[in-house]
């Protein structure tokens, strides 16, 4: 390895470390920001955004210092605990950053210092963050699946990724639809509520990145790995009746193998 790239690496590294503090900010404060619009309480103490509160500790909540927040480097000076009242920090925390370093390093070696590299990098951290906050709260906010969607429609037309905007298009167009479709059919059917309309924006967001052919694979990709878990789940006694497993996190994960792979390695693996 040159020096170099040796330098570059380190670049894309430290600055995927920095987007990882702004995915926990976001995983943290995205869901309480949808919730409190949902459900709007003027007694509430507490109005969230992504820049309000200030960052502090969830047990004592005393305010952060500024040390307290760089990346990675707070949590190994701070041995896992908080400042004022050594409460541990979750280790959510830095495996998020840690993640998002190595995809944003991933990006940067495949691709290097290019539109293409910083698309794709969006494209994974977008997922990540979702994947998140839908296995913890069960929301996918539009925030992030409308950016991503309308991401991916812009990466296209700018020829950043390789897909020609018309399939950008008809992605979007057949992801949601055809999530949308199951859903209402699977509704009318048993009269209940099968996936939520975060679920249709999702997919119509990799389907701007993708295109139509690769959602066919991806869902049932998404569909086998989350019937798994949620038979292994509730063979554990960890998933308890009426409740479901989120189907966020496995279309994010069958997205970005689809991404890495392509539709073609899927389909001969599926055998068909």
């Amino acid at each position: 390895m040159t020096e170099l790239s040796m330098s570059f690496a380190l670049l894309a590294l430290t600055f995927g470390l920095v987007v990882g503090s702004f995915v926990n900010v976001l995983i943290h404060r995205l869901p309480r920001m949808v919730m409190q619009a949902q459900e709007p309480s003027p007694h509430s103490a507490t109005r969230w955004d992504i820049c309000y509160p200030a960052s502090h500790c969830p047990n004592c909540h005393t305010p952060l210092r500024a040390w307290h927040l760089v990346p990675l480097l707070s949590y190994v000076c701070l041995k896992g605990r908080c400042n004022f009242c050594q409460h541990p920090i979750g280790a959510i925390y830095p495996l998020i950053e840690i993640v998002t370093s190595l995809l944003w390093l991933a990006c940067a070696w495949r691709w290097g210092l290019t539109p293409s590299a910083l698309s794709w990098a969006f494209f994974a951290t977008s997922l990540l963050a979702l994947s998140v906050i839908d296995w913890q709260t069960t929301l996918l906010p539009d925030a992030l699946t409308q950016t991503l969607l309308w991401a991916g429609l812009i990466a296209s037309s700018m020829h950043w990724i390789a897909l020609p905007v018309e399939e950008a298009v008809w992605g979007a167009a057949v992801g949601y639809a055809s999530l949308w479709l199951v859903a209402f059919v699977f509704e009318k059917i048993t009269q209940q509520e099968g996936m939520g309309a975060g679920d249709f924006k999702l997919l119509a967001a990799l389907g701007a990145w993708l295109g139509p052919l690769p959602l066919i694979p991806l869902v049932f990709l998404a569909s086998m790995a989350g019937a798994v878990v949620g038979l292994a789940l509730k063979a554990r006694g960890q998933l308890h009746e009426g409740r479901y497993v989120p189907f966020g996190p496995f279309l994010a994960a069958a997205g970005a193998s689809l991404a890495v792979y392509g539709p073609h390695a899927a389909i001969q693996w599926l055998g068909w």
